[in-house]
């Protein structure tokens, strides 16, 4: 390899390479030249070495991302962990967090669902936290007024059955089938049913989605466990590991 391929690899990859040093800003035109066709006639002998950049700054990428996804976390802790309004289920004590901010007309929210609910019971450690995040149209906006409602009038059992039912709920949430929902499990839907458009459940979903634009959280589920923000869903073995590793912080 000569020495300008050299430094054609090296620029490409990220590397160092002290010792072939070259200042580019001093070259001749025709040094410069002669440094293109080398760069040229490297990469086509060596069309690997593209993938290689690729992967390298992909990776950088994601460290950034992921760095700055903490530093999020950081400033936001108070309203992601402890807003005073969301529903906290699993182990109130636990010493991990897992939040999701979830939409009732999600899909993958419901693929999550029961891989959320079977770590829950794995591991007695995790503290859940829950985030009403509707963003997929009107009627996860009327599904999540009537969980948020519930947990208002009838408090964190209600909300726990409401919530369960919501991410298996097949039908369109209107008045008929949530009224039906509710006297499934046995709660009175009239109270909630008034209390739906109230302030303050406009209020919570409000406060919702602006930590959502502060996270920079576009889509559902949306998990912060620990430190990390994991957006979109992943399988309930990697959400295991990511709480392993919270652990270990």
């Amino acid at each position: 390899m000569t020495r300008l391929a050299s430094l054609a690899a090296a620029l490409m990859l990220g590397t160092a390479a002290p010792a072939l040093a070259l200042d580019l800003t001093s070259m001749t035109d025709a040094e410069r030249e002669a440094f293109r066709a080398e760069v040229r006639a490297y990469l086509m002998e060596n069309p690997q070495v593209i993938m290689e950049a690729v992967q390298v700054l992909e990776e950088r990428q994601a460290a950034d991302k992921a760095q700055a996804d903490k530093t999020l976390v950081e400033v936001n802790a108070d309203a992601i962990f402890d807003d005073g309004f969301s529903w906290v289920g699993g182990n109130p004590d636990g010493d991990v967090t897992i939040v999701e901010f979830m939409d009732y007309r999600c899909g993958y929210c419901r693929k999550a669902f029961d891989e959320v609910n079977a770590l829950l019971s794995e591991d007695g450690n995790i503290r859940f936290v829950v985030k009403e995040f509707p963003i997929l149209g009107e009627a996860s906006v009327v599904a999540s007024r009537f969980a948020i409602a519930t947990k208002q009038v009838a408090g964190d059992e209600a909300y726990h059955a409401v919530h369960d039912a919501l991410m298996t709920f097949g039908g369109q949430p209107d008045e008929t089938s949530l009224t039906r929902l509710a006297e499934s499990l046995g709660i009175d839907p009239a109270p909630i049913l008034d209390a739906m458009n109230n302030p303050e459940v406009t209020e919570e979903i409000a406060k919702t989605r602006a930590l959502a634009q502060r996270l920079q959280i576009s889509g559902t589920p949306t998990f912060v466990i620990g430190s990390e923000m994991v957006r979109g869903y992943v399988p309930g073995e990697v959400m295991a590991q990511v709480v392993a590793d919270a652990r270990s912080e």
